[in-house]
């Protein structure tokens, strides 16, 4: 690797040649951050040879199975967690629809009781009419029945005014 970069290094003064000042600076910078990176991937290799750990294929297989099995377990975790979350959502939404329920069935009740009132109200005013028209019948009755004497009476009075008008003119003839 260091030699992949040394080379590029000797290549660079030969760029430089053909480009303006503020490009190779921008050039410099740019070799300088791919050799420093080149160095630290030389470090990380390094550092993963020296910890890595080799191991039969059973150990591997073993590890392997373990790894997927804490997978799941997490997969699962979640999944009971979402499932908690929407058996919450659930309870909360069915403890709404009781509580509605409940202030429909007392609203009808209110309005069956108040049904009942206005009928019990509508029965009486039809007593209490009936009973006023029983009355004006009565009424009706006797003032037929009056009405019927001052005819009567009338008829006598007009039957008496001629009768003595009759004997007036008799009275005042005889004078």
């Amino acid at each position: 690797m260091e030699e992949i970069w040394q080379g590029k290094k000797e290549n660079q003064h030969t760029a430089e040649v053909g480009m303006g000042n503020g490009a190779s600076e921008r050039w410099n910078a740019a070799i300088s951050n791919l050799s420093e990176m080149g160095s630290t991937l030389d470090s990380l290799q390094k550092l993963l040879l020296q910890k890595a750990v080799y191991v039969d294929e059973e150990a591997f297989a073993q590890a392997s199975t373990n790894s997927v099995q804490a997978r799941n377990a997490v997969a699962l975790e979640r999944r009971v967690k979402t499932l908690e979350r929407e058996l919450d959502a659930a309870i909360t939404a069915s403890a709404c629809a009781r509580t509605e329920k409940r202030q429909a069935e007392a609203g009808q009740r209110a309005a069956e009781a108040r049904t009942q009132e206005v009928l019990k109200e509508l029965e009486n005013t039809t007593k209490i009419f009936e009973l006023h028209m029983e009355e004006l019948r009565t009424k009706h009755e006797e003032i037929t029945k009056k009405d019927g004497e001052i005819k009567v009476l009338q008829a006598i009075i007009q039957t008496l005014s001629k009768g003595t008008t009759g004997n007036s003119a008799e009275n005042n003839l005889d004078i």
